[in-house]
Formats: structure tokens, sequence, C-alpha cells
């Protein structure tokens, strides 16, 4: 008996130890459990195991969680265009879509214009512009036959604005120029109004800071009445990639952005590197001449979308564009519906869904259907961030 104790008393020791090492290895199990668990306002990604090791969790907001709700649309792909085009410029006269300028790449620009008849639903003219004619982020307004091209960046990737001026007799084909901007500007808003010439916001001359002045000229059968620009009442938010529409005898600039790529210092190619950029859905209208009224914002943020828009049935509607960069990954997140702005009520709704999310599409409506071509596209349904230039053209039936 009185030998047994001692042996008790040298067990006790390990055993303790080994409890104490079960009891640590179990808490750790439950506090490893507990931090794989996933929020319901969040979700890891891919756990698989890769070369025997677990993958990281990385925890990230959807990447389309920008998308608002909005009704399936069926949509019809048409003849592509000759070319795919970025940021380029686009006027309707009657059935024809006269399509100008754009990025092919970053480092291609076009000079042409290419011609799309809705009728036969072909795409029928080519022609050059002026050798000193902007190639993108171009103003652009017509009066149903001469095509008035405003100010604009003069080359690829990044390069400086131009002030520029020119229009096109779209009965001759012939080209004339125009008194030049007081300023260049990069994507001003443009359109003809009362029987002037307005051109207003844009960037400034490095693409980036926002421009607020606001110029009109007097013009009349593709000719200046004057020589010189007249000011006008500065637009209360400046920035490029807006629509610019005359509807019921006011003036109505909508969405765009503050901010854009500039061209890198010193480099010889003017190489495009990312600035801060805030997109906004802001809507302005000119009545009087005199003073901006502030009216309902976008559904959402939107930009470039310049020439995305057509007028029908005392409605305005807008495809898409870009909108708020992603929080997280901070890329860029283009736009995939279709919105109305209702003329009389002056108010928003969401009426559509595009096939694929796009920027800087060219818009146009004919006999009952809504038509789209060209423009950045987005990675997929699943991934909004742009991709490829594209010249498809497709169309959609619209009812309003």
């Amino acid at each position: 008996m009185a030998a047994s104790k001692p042996l008790r008393l040298r067990l006790a020791v390990p055993l303790a130890l080994a409890l104490l090492l079960a009891l640590a290895l179990v808490t750790n199990f439950l506090w490893a459990s507990s931090s794989r668990r996933v929020s319901p306002l969040s979700a890891p990604s891919s756990s698989r195991t890769v070369m025997g090791k677990r993958a990281k969790a990385v925890w990230r907001l959807n990447a389309t969680y920008a998308d608002l709700p909005a009704p399936h649309w069926d949509w019809e792909e048409m003849p592509a265009a000759p070319v795919p085009r970025l940021d380029g410029a686009s006027v309707q006269i009657g059935d024809l879509l006269y399509v100008f300028a754009g990025y092919g790449n970053i480092d291609h620009v076009h000079s042409h214009v290419d011609v799309y008849n809705f009728t036969s639903n072909t795409w029928t003219q080519r022609f050059h512009m002026p050798k000193e004619m902007a190639h993108s982020h171009l103003g652009m307004a017509s009066d149903g036959r001469y095509i008035y091209a405003v100010s604009g960046q003069y080359g690829p990737q990044c390069r400086a604005s131009i002030n520029r001026n020119f229009v096109f007799d779209t009965e001759t084909r012939e080209w004339h120029g125009l008194p030049p901007l007081p300023l260049p500007r990069y994507a001003p808003a443009t359109q003809l109004w009362r029987g002037r010439l307005h051109v207003m916001g844009g960037g400034k001359e490095d693409r980036h800071e926002p421009g607020l002045e606001h110029w009109s000229l007097a013009v009349k059968d593709g000719k200046a009445l004057e020589n010189e620009w007249r000011a006008e009442v500065p637009i209360p938010r400046g920035g490029p990639h807006r629509a610019c529409i005359v509807a019921n005898d006011k003036l109505f600039v909508i969405g765009g952005q503050e901010g854009d790529f500039m061209a890198k210092p010193g480099s010889p190619i003017f190489k495009c590197v990312r600035r801060h950029e805030v997109v906004y859905g802001d809507v302005y209208m000119l009545d009087d001449g005199a003073k901006w009224k502030e009216l309902s914002p976008m559904p959402k943020p939107d930009s470039h979308i310049e020439f995305a828009w057509v007028v029908v049935n005392n409605s305005i509607v807008i495809v898409g564009g870009t909108t708020e960069k992603h929080p997280i990954t901070k890329k860029m997140i283009l736009v995939g519906e279709v919105f109305r702005f209702d003329l009389e009520a002056l108010t928003w709704s969401v009426i559509g869904r595009m096939p694929f999310r796009i920027k800087t599409a060219l818009a146009g409506y004919w006999e009952g259907w809504l038509y789209f071509t060209s423009g950045q596209r987005d990675r997929g349904p699943d991934n909004p961030a742009p991709k490829k230039v594209v010249g498809s053209m497709w169309r959609t039936r619209l009812h309003l």
C-alpha cells in the first residue's frame, strides 16, 4: 500500500499535462471553426485545396452588386459595324445613323464615318473626316441636315483635347470649319438649342479637371453667324461623358463624371494612367437660358452616355454606361440597365436590361425598334468590369 502512493503521484503530473494539452487543442479547433463562418452580408472566395494547401478565404462583395432589378428584354443581333469603336460619336438623321471616329484600341483611333441604314438594316456608307478633326470624345449635334462636331481628343492613348470645330453637310458630303472654342474641351456636353450651338462642361486640356464653362454660337444652315463664342450661364457641375438633350424646348444635361484618365507625365506616347473619378447621376435643365434647375437624379450614377440616348413618346431613354467603381476592387463597373425619364412627370424608372453591360454605346430608334451599337462591353454576366471593344449592333422592340 505504501509503495502504490508514490506511483500515483508520479502518474498525476503527466496526466495533468495531457489534459491541459487536450483542452488547448479543443479550444483552438473551436476558434478556427468559428472564424470560417460566413457573414450573411459577404461570402468568401473558393476554399478549394491547391497543392495540398487550403486557399486563403477572401472577403468580398459580389462583383455585380451595383446591378438594379430590371425587366428582361429580348434582343436581336443585327449586322456589326465595319470596325469596333469606343468613345465614338453618333447622330441619327431619318433612318440613317452616322457613326464617327472612336478608338479601335488604345493605340489606334479611327478617322472616318460609318453609316447604318435602319430601313435596310445594313451598313451602307463610309467616308473620311478632316485630318484636323478630333478622333474621340467629340461633342456633336445636328439640325436634321448639318452635323456639328465640336472639340474632342486628337490621337490615341490620353492625348490632350483640341478646340477645332467642324460641320458636315449630309446632302453634299462637304466639311467646313467653324470658329474654334475659346478653350479646348474633352467630351463636352453639346446640343443645338434655339438657333445656337451650346457647348458646356467636359474635361479641360489635361482630360481630368472638370470644366464648368458654357459657351454658345449662333448657327444656321451649317454656317456660323458669329465669329466668336458667347459666354453663357455655367453648368453647376462640370465633367465629361454626359447626355445632352433638347426636348420640349428645354435643354437637359444628364449624368457624367468628374475626373478621368490622364497622360502619364513625361510619356512620349501620352500613356493613359488612372486618376480619381467621381461618377454622378445629376440631372440639370435649362428652360429660360438664365438659371439651371436641378431635377431628380438618375436611378444610379451613370457616365459614358453622351450618345446612348433616344427621345421617344415624350420620354428620354438611356442605355448602358458606367457607374461608381467597385468599393473593394476599385475596378470600373459597367451598366446594363435601360433607363426612362418621363418628360412630363420629370421622373426616372428602370424599364429593361441590355444583352450585356456596355459603355459609350451609340443609340438610335426607328419604327418601334431601339438600337445600339459599338462601345466596350463587360467580361460576362458575373463580371461587370470592361473588356472587349465591340462593333456589334443590337435591337429590341420598345414599348412605352
